[in-house]
């Protein structure tokens, strides 16, 4: 544990993982509120609620690069007062909008999302030493994993007690609260941050060398990104569908609490570890643990079988951000979290629909094997690519403890 209290002891390190958790649990609950208030508040149906989260979703994969481009161009509280202020108002006006100006507006918020993850990522990037990073992102894993246990679960209980205006306006509020927090602490994360002496060197050198650092061994790390979070939809859907056969859909929620806190203890125990594993290792053992969940028939074993991918995957996601900030130079660290960022809200946007027709084909448990094959197939891609022998690029220590095959193993 003395790497997690070295990393905690850097100052500003604590108060920026707290603040950016209240941050993530209200974005991450945000689907579910508009999912909830379009159903509750507007009686509409559920494709139509899927539809308006669907917007969101692709405003915020759109929006990530876009806005770490901002930030390593204009600096961090510039977007995030934009984004703040975007969040105001669009969460404001969600209770007098009609179904389509606020499918609308939704593709506008996602666009302007407070980036907290990806800001959190560059921070940590920026704040610690090379032998920190490994614990310092297996913390940010965790953080992910609780804000996911956290957010949705809030948001179904406030549902079921307050009117549907205040629960949109609560998580609207927490959003706020979250990005008006990082924006007070400022932490430094390249780019032109206000006391990083390097930020106009690194600006420029991101600009200069953008097509190298935008190499093999970053699209292997953005590849197996978009894989992790593929899977992790999948499973999600894959969980819901089995336990519906089973007749014990109520028991999903014991199931999935099961497998995020089975995350948190691997991200823990991950980054307390003195040596780090590949990505694509981490990924494709994911993927095969993942398969045979598909065999348990009731909630008792599917508790079981999923206490084993679920070691793995916060792991998996802390080395695919500790690998982009290693590739990315200081000038592009924002767009490089965008890109990572994009290439996770693809994955998630793309494994529910894959594995509900996995399983609309055949039976529930191919959801299971088509979530791991898809992890299966991008650890396998990161491997190939990274692989490949190429020009050294910006960070060539992270490629090869981070991302391609540690030669001496």
């Amino acid at each position: 544990m003395t790497g997690y209290r070295q990393v905690l002891a850097v100052p500003g390190m604590t108060p920026l993982l707290g603040v950016s958790l209240l941050a993530r649990t209200a974005i991450t609950a945000d689907v579910t509120a508009l999912t909830l208030y379009v159903v509750l508040a507007l009686d509409r149906s559920y494709a139509a609620a899927g539809a308006v989260a669907a917007a969101l979703t692709a405003g915020v994969a759109i929006g990530g690069p876009l806005l770490g481009r901002t930030i390593d161009a204009r600096g961090l509280r510039a977007v995030l007062l934009c984004t703040i202020v975007a969040q105001v108002a669009f969460w404001l006006s969600v209770p007098v909008l009609s179904f389509l100006p606020l499918l609308a507006a939704s593709f506008g918020a996602g666009l302007l999302m407070v980036p907290a993850q990806a800001v959190t990522r560059q921070a940590i990037a920026a704040m610690t030493t090379e032998e920190q990073r490994r614990p310092a992102f297996a913390l940010e894993s965790v953080q992910g994993e609780l804000s996911y246990l956290i957010g949705p679960a809030v948001v179904i209980l406030v549902a079921a007690t307050l009117p549907p205006t205040a629960m949109a306006w609560g998580v609207g509020a927490a959003i706020v609260a979250g990005g008006t927090g990082i924006a007070l602490l400022n932490p430094p994360v390249g780019g032109l941050s206000p006391g990083n002496p390097d930020a106009s060197h690194g600006l420029s050198a991101g600009a200069s060398r953008q097509q190298r650092w935008l190499g093999r061994g970053m699209v292997a790390a953005l590849t197996m990104a978009f894989g992790t979070t593929t899977l992790l939809s999948g499973v999600d859907l894959a969980i819901v569908a089995t336990l519906r056969e089973a007749g014990q859909i109520s028991w999903a929620a014991v199931v999935v609490v099961v497998f995020g806190a089975s995350s948190i203890a691997g991200g823990l125990i991950y980054g307390a570890l003195t040596r780090p594993m590949p990505t694509w290792l981490l990924l494709g053992l994911l993927g095969l643990l993942t398969i045979p969940a598909g065999l348990a028939h009731d909630w008792l074993w599917l508790c079981v079988a999923v206490i084993g991918a679920g070691l793995l995957t916060a792991p998996t996601l802390s080395t695919v951000a500790d690998a982009v900030s290693r590739l990315a130079p200081t000038g592009a660290r924002g767009a490089a979290t965008g890109l990572q960022s994009s290439a996770q809200s693809a994955g998630f946007a793309l494994g529910a629909p894959l594995v509900g027709a996995a399983i609309d084909l055949t039976t529930p448990g191919a959801g299971f094997a088509t979530a791991g094959l898809a992890g299966l197939l991008a650890a396998l891609i990161g491997y190939l690519i990274s692989r490949r022998k190429t020009q050294p690029e910006p960070g060539p220590r992270a490629l090869a403890q981070t991302v391609s095959p540690d030669p001496s193993t």
